[in-house]
C-alpha cells in the first residue's frame, strides 16, 4: 500500500501516471498490432475490425463500472486506514467480475451478428467484424478479472505490477499476431479470426500472471474465499459509483456507432478512415488518461482522510497536466495526421478521410483534457452521476443533429467532425461547472461525506 495522503501531490500524480501511461500505451498496441496486420487483408477487414472494435466501448463501460467502484471504495478505505473493508471490496469485486463476464459472453455471441449488420457498409465488412468479435469475446470477458485485480492495486496506490503484466501480455500478442493473422511460419493465415484469437490468448495469460502476483506477493488486500460469496450490499456500494461511470463509456459506444451508421453510404473506405483515425486518437489520449487514472486514487485517499485542500490541489494539478499534454498532442495531430494514418493503410481515400478526421477533432483535445480531469475527481469523490450527466448532454447536442444531417442531400462527412468539436467544448464547460458544485458540497465533510460508509471495523460483521 502507498499512502497518497502525504507528500507532494504532483509527485504522486506523475509517478503513478508514468507507470499507468506506459502500461496503457503498451496496452494500446493490442489494437495497433492487430490493425497493422489486418490492414494487409483489405479495407473491408479494416472497416469490419474497426466497427467491431467499437464494441470495446461496451466492455470498457462494464469494466469501468467494476473498476471505478473498486478503486474508489478501496482508496477511501485506505484513507480511513480500514484494511478489512478494502479486503472485502476486493473479494466482492472478483465475484461481481465473474458474474458480469458470464452475462457479457451470452449477450456478445447473441448480438455480434445483428450489430455488425446494422453498421457494416457491405457484406465483407459485416462478415469480418462478426468473425473478429466471435474470437475476441473470450478475451473481452477475461478483462473483468484483470480490471478487478488491477483496480484493487490502484486504489492502494500500487501500479507497477499491472504495468509489468500489460507489457508481457502485449509482447505475447505481438508475437502471436503475425503467426495467427498472416500465417508467418505456419502458412495458414487466419485473418481477422487470428486477430481476435491472439488477443484472447494474451489476455488470458495476463489474468494468470496477475492472479499469481496476488497469491504470492500482495499483502494489503488478499483473496479470501469466505468473502467471495456475493454480498449485495457491497455490490450496491460499488455499482452506485461505477454505474454512472460505465454509462459514460456506453454513451461513447453510442456516439461512435452513430457515426459509423451516418457515414455508411460513403463506403467501406470512409468507415476504414474513421476507424483508423479514431484508433490513433485513442492512442494519443493515453498520457492524459494516465493522469486521470492516477488522479482518482489520489483524490480518493485524500477524500477518505478528509484532506479537503489536497483534494482541490489534486484537481488543479491534474487539469494543468492534462491540458498541457493535450496542447502538445494537438500540435502533433496538426502536423502529422497523414503520417499517423498512413502507417496503417496505403489506400489514398482511407488516408485522406482518416487524416482529415484526426486534424479536425484535435481542435477539441484541450476540452477533452478538462473532461478527463473532471471525471477523475468525480470518481475520487465517489459521485460519478455528474460526469454521466455531462456526457449524456451529447445525446441532444451531437447524436440527434448527426441523425438529421445524415438524411440531408448536402450532407458531408466533415459536418460530423465540426459538430463533434463544438459539442465536446460544451461538455467540458458542463463538467467543470458540475465539479465545482460537487467540490463545494462534498468537501464540507458532514455526516455523509464518505458516502455513508460505516466506521472502520463495523462492516458486515468483520
Amino acid at each position: 500500500m502507498k499512502d497518497l495522503t502525504q507528500g507532494p501531490i504532483a509527485r504522486h500524480l506523475l509517478g503513478m501516471a508514468a507507470f499507468i501511461g506506459f502500461g496503457m500505451l503498451v496496452q494500446t498496441l493490442y489494437y495497433l498490432v492487430d490493425l497493422y496486420f489486418v490492414a494487409g487483408i483489405g479495407k473491408e477487414a479494416i472497416a469490419g475490425v474497426g466497427g467491431a472494435g467499437n464494441a470495446m466501448f461496451i466492455v470498457i463501460g462494464l469494466t469501468q463500472i467494476l473498476g471505478i467502484g473498486t478503486v474508489t471504495l478501496i482508496s477511501h478505505a485506505v484513507g480511513r486506514d480500514d484494511r478489512r473493508d478494502a479486503t472485502l471490496v476486493f473479494n466482492q469485486s472478483l465475484a461481481l467480475a465473474a458474474t458480469i463476464s458470464g452475462l457479457m459472453l451470452l449477450a456478445g455471441y447473441a448480438l455480434a451478428g445483428p450489430y455488425m449488420e446494422s453498421i457494416g457498409a457491405d457484406a465483407g465488412t459485416t462478415a469480418a467484424g462478426t468473425t473478429y468479435l466471435h474470437w475476441f469475446l473470450p478475451g473481452m470477458a477475461l478483462q473483468f478479472a484483470l480490471i478487478a485485480m488491477s483496480s484493487a492495486l490502484r486504489g492502494t496506490g500500487i501500479v507497477r505490477p499491472t504495468m509489468v503484466v500489460q507489457v508481457l501480455t502485449v509482447a505475447l500478442n505481438a508475437a502471436l499476431a503475425p503467426v495467427l493473422i498472416a500465417g508467418w511460419g505456419t502458412g495458414r493465415p487466419l485473418g481477422v479470426l487470428g486477430a481476435g484469437l491472439a488477443s484472447s490468448i494474451a489476455i488470458a495469460a495476463g489474468v494468470v500472471m496477475l492472479a499469481w502476483y496476488f497469491s504470492r506477493l500482495e499483502k494489503y488486500v488478499r483473496l479470501d474465499l469466505s468473502l467471495v460469496r456475493p454480498q449485495l450490499a457491497t455490490w450496491w456500494r460499488m455499482l452506485r459509483i461505477g454505474l454512472p461511470a460505465g454509462g459514460e463509456f456506453a454513451l461513447m459506444f453510442t456516439y461512435v456507432a452513430v457515426i459509423y451508421w451516418a457515414i455508411r453510404d460513403f463506403g467501406a473506405g470512409a468507415q476504414a478512415g474513421f476507424g483508423i483515425g479514431s484508433r490513433v486518437m485513442q492512442s494519443l489520449f493515453m498520457p492524459v488518461m494516465a493522469i486521470a487514472f492516477a488522479a482518482s486514487p489520489v483524490a480518493g485517499q485524500n477524500f477518505g482522510a478528509r484532506h479537503a485542500k489536497r483534494v482541490r490541489e489534486t484537481f488543479r494539478i491534474a487539469t494543468i497536466l492534462s491540458v498541457g499534454s493535450m496542447v502538445l498532442l494537438t500540435l502533433a495531430s496538426q502536423l502529422g495526421a497523414e503520417r499517423m494514418v498512413g502507417a496503417f493503410s496505403t489506400d489514398p481515400r482511407v488516408i485522406a478521410i482518416g487524416a482529415e478526421y484526426l486534424r479536425l477533432v484535435s481542435l477539441s483535445f484541450v476540452a477533452n483534457g478538462v473532461i478527463f480531469a473532471c471525471s477523475s475527481l468525480f470518481q475520487g469523490l465517489g459521485n460519478t452521476l455528474p460526469a454521466l450527466a455531462s456526457s449524456a448532454s451529447r445525446l441532444v447536442t451531437f447524436v440527434l443533429p448527426v441523425i438529421w444531417l445524415s438524411v440531408q442531400p448536402w450532407f458531408e462527412i466533415v459536418h460530423v467532425w465540426y459538430l463533434s468539436i463544438a459539442t465536446v467544448a460544451l461538455q467540458a464547460v458542463a463538467s467543470y461547472w458540475l465539479l465545482r458544485r460537487q467540490l463545494d458540497e462534498r468537501l464540507r465533510f458532514g455526516a455523509s461525506a464518505a458516502g455513508g460508509a460505516p466506521p472502520p471495523g463495523a462492516r458486515h460483521g468483520l
